[in-house]
């Protein structure tokens, strides 16, 4: 099976990762069509981690290689520019995640990686490519591998995970009796593995659900839908839709009492978390534009703060060394850090020599405000600690 590098993949119009947006925003995918799809250096890191862990699981799962070949074609991703050594123990742990899934059958399961699944059945010329599929008896794993360390990403109710499912039930559902469907999502980066299942029949109904949807945001109809998954479209910056929810600020003016109530400030807060959002996406768009000598009336494009820095530190200090500075001068001893140290031993080893040695303690963390669907736990405090807070 030939491989599909992520750097060569095509997009389909209505794509599996930005379904979470246009099943919202209907229109939000045709709008975007003007604007250029740009790869940041975040992209071009987890596209590299993820040409390492589909070298790894081929290995293992599908193509049997010898260890100097193996580590050939690992030493070229080694080589380029962007390769950190963290990229190795993270992509092992996406691969011990696999083998845990399938160790546990008491037969060989088909094993596909990168493999291209079309979905157009339920969303129109929609396809997609799933980092790993599996399938044993009736049970189908659909697994996502995400490089990123941004926030850790639910599997449960996914639709980008729903909609590599169905491309892969209509690919193999003549070859297997598939009844129950598995995703995970796993993120070693954050030490995070998101796991949800649901049956076939759950599945294709939700299919048959977004259908409608699918086919007015390929069409380009419906409303705009300004949220939480703006901040994934290529035109969040200029959408007049998303400019536009921030006038209902103004309505806070005609309020009569001088005091606003707690409804109204999670109102306000409401409003204000996502109007911060905006305002740097217009930020970074006004930016881009005074730099392309185009004119954002008020504004202009400057040479921000500029920040020394040796031209060769080591020759520096030697310089000083031998015009009599001390060298004990040059240099801060630092102990490193707990999540630093833990790195550097290795988790099981920082755990038997530090963690059960009682030579770390979690300390509750700071009172924070989050938004009510936040998944962690309420909390309150009493008046006189209140104070202690501040």
């Amino acid at each position: 099976m030939q491989a599909v590098a992520h750097s060569e993949r095509e997009h389909a119009l209505l794509s599996a990762s930005g379904a979470h947006r246009w099943l919202v925003c209907t229109p939000s995918v045709r709008l975007e069509e003007q604007f250029p799809d740009t790869t940041s250096e975040y992209a071009k890191e987890g596209t590299l981690a993820h040409e390492i862990a589909e070298l790894k699981l081929r290995k293992y799962f599908i193509e049997p290689m010898s260890q100097r070949s193996f580590s050939a074609k690992l030493n070229k991703f080694k080589k380029r520019e962007l390769f950190q050594d963290e990229m190795l123990k993270h992509t092992d742990t996406y691969l011990e995640y696999l083998q845990s899934i399938t160790l546990s059958f008491s037969s060989k399961p088909y094993v596909a990686v990168e493999k291209r699944v079309d979905y157009s059945a339920y969303a129109p010329e929609g396809f997609g490519t799933c980092d790993c599929i599996i399938i044993h008896g009736e049970d189908l794993y659909v697994t996502d591998f995400k490089y990123g360390k941004g926030v850790p990403v639910s599997a449960e109710n996914n639709p980008q995970m729903k909609l590599y499912a169905l491309g892969a039930y209509l690919e193999y559902s003549l070859l297997y009796p598939i009844k129950q469907v598995h995703l995970a999502i796993v993120q070693p980066r954050l030490d995070s593995i998101s796991e949800w299942s649901l049956s076939i029949d759950e599945l294709l109904a939700w299919g048959e659900e977004i259908k409608p949807i699918a086919q007015k945001a390929f069409n380009g109809e419906g409303e705009f839908v300004p949220g939480e998954h703006c901040k994934f479209c290529r035109a969040k910056a200029q959408c007049r839709a998303r400019a536009e929810q921030y006038t209902a600020l103004e309505d806070f003016k005609m309020m009569k009492p001088p005091l606003i109530s707690n409804e109204e400030v999670g109102t306000i807060l409401e409003k204000a978390i996502a109007l911060e959002a905006w305002v740097k996406d217009l930020k970074e768009y006004a930016l881009a534009e005074s730099l392309k000598g185009n004119e954002i009336p008020g504004w202009k494009a400057v040479e921000g703060r500029s920040v020394r820095q040796f031209t060769d530190i080591d020759k520096a200090f030697e310089h000083l060394k031998q015009n009599g500075i001390d060298e004990a001068m040059l240099y801060e001893r630092v102990p490193l850090t707990v999540s630093k140290l833990e790195k550097q031993l290795g988790k099981k080893e920082f755990r038997s020599l530090v963690e059960e040695a009682g030579f770390v303690e979690k300390s509750p963390g700071k009172p924070t405000l989050a938004p009510i669907s936040d998944k962690r736990q309420a909390i309150t405090a009493a008046p006189d600690a209140a104070s202690d807070f501040q």
